[in-house]
């Protein structure tokens, strides 16, 4: 459909791991669990999503830069470990004329210090961290809520 609201939703590194990482922290969900799900609200909406990971920065910039011109209208984004590092990609999602939605599987404020600074969150519309992967349908709803508006 030609009017379907596009959205990326990015996964940064290590994520590839869910369900077999730290599941304490993460949970047993897999990525291709939390993928589904979503898909399965998204379609739903009438929305299309195109899900990307990758466990390397250029790679992740390369696809923010990509939603620039393809008709994506929202980036939802769990930056992972680049959240506290990269500046690369505070830079691609700046040149991102549309919404973008950082989303974290845990709660980052309540872990190590580090783990409390966020690069993404400088251009982030809105941040959703601790809800596990509900954190990643808060965001589709709010995109899609954005757009109704």
């Amino acid at each position: 459909m030609s009017d379907s609201l596009k959205v990326l939703v990015l996964h940064g590194p290590n994520l590839n791991l869910l369900g077999t990482r730290q599941p304490d922290i993460y949970g047993r969900e897999t990525l291709a669990d939390i993928n589904a799900a979503l898909t399965r609200r998204a379609d739903a909406a009438g929305v299309t999503l195109d899900h990307q990971q990758s466990n390397h920065e250029g790679e992740l910039i390369d696809a923010i830069q990509a939603a620039r011109t393809d008709g994506t209208a929202a980036i939802i984004i769990n930056p992972a470990a680049y959240t506290h590092t990269s500046v690369a990609i505070l830079d691609a999602l700046n040149a991102f004329d549309g919404t973008v939605i950082e989303v974290h599987l845990s709660n980052v404020h309540k872990r190590e210090a580090f783990r409390q600074h966020s690069y993404v969150s400088l251009r982030a519309d809105g941040v959703i961290a601790g809800l596990g992967s509900q954190g990643y349908h808060a965001a589709l709803d709010a995109v899609v809520a954005a757009r109704a508006g």
